[in-house]
């Protein structure tokens, strides 16, 4: 596996898995899979702190159990993360954070919504996303509340 594959793994780690309690995960413990993809990180493994070894022993996993095409649509996200700016990646891992901290109601929602999204042809998406580029910081917040259910309302 080469570096860049090895370094999204360990990005998809950070921002996706973060334990509440992590007891580590001892070398001898990774499965002989994960072990080879880790290959590089086995010299410095015993001086990482025990909720790093558990993130990136889940994150190992996880890349294993991809097929092809879900590797080459991580290693393709990846190469955009890449390229963002520091401010860019924070503010994304800010809306993660956000995203997670939903019911599942609402993230079910956003997914559905995501989804016919994507599902509209190119020239629409584009129109759409101008067309709420143009709204005003205000407008854009009345769109945002107008969608939450009365109850959810603030």
């Amino acid at each position: 596996m080469n570096r860049a594959m090895l370094a999204l793994l360990l990005l998809a780690v950070v921002v996706l898995g973060r334990p509440a309690h992590a007891d580590g995960v001892a070398w001898d413990e990774l499965s002989a899979a994960q072990r080879e993809l880790l290959a590089e990180q086995a010299d410095g493994w015993d001086r990482l702190d025990e909720a790093r070894q558990e993130q990136i022993a889940r994150g190992a996993q996880r890349w294993l159990d991809m097929n092809a095409d879900q590797r080459a649509q991580a290693g393709e996200r990846f190469s955009r993360w890449r390229g963002l700016s520091a401010d860019q990646r924070a503010a994304l891992r800010e809306r993660y954070e956000t995203y997670r901290g939903l019911s599942d109601v609402d993230r079910d929602r956003i997914r559905r919504n995501y989804l016919r999204f994507s599902r509209l042809p190119p020239d629409r998406r584009l129109e759409l996303r101008q067309r709420f580029r143009d709204l005003s910081p205000e407008q854009r917040r009345r769109l945002r509340d107008s969608r939450l259910r009365p109850t959810d309302r603030r």
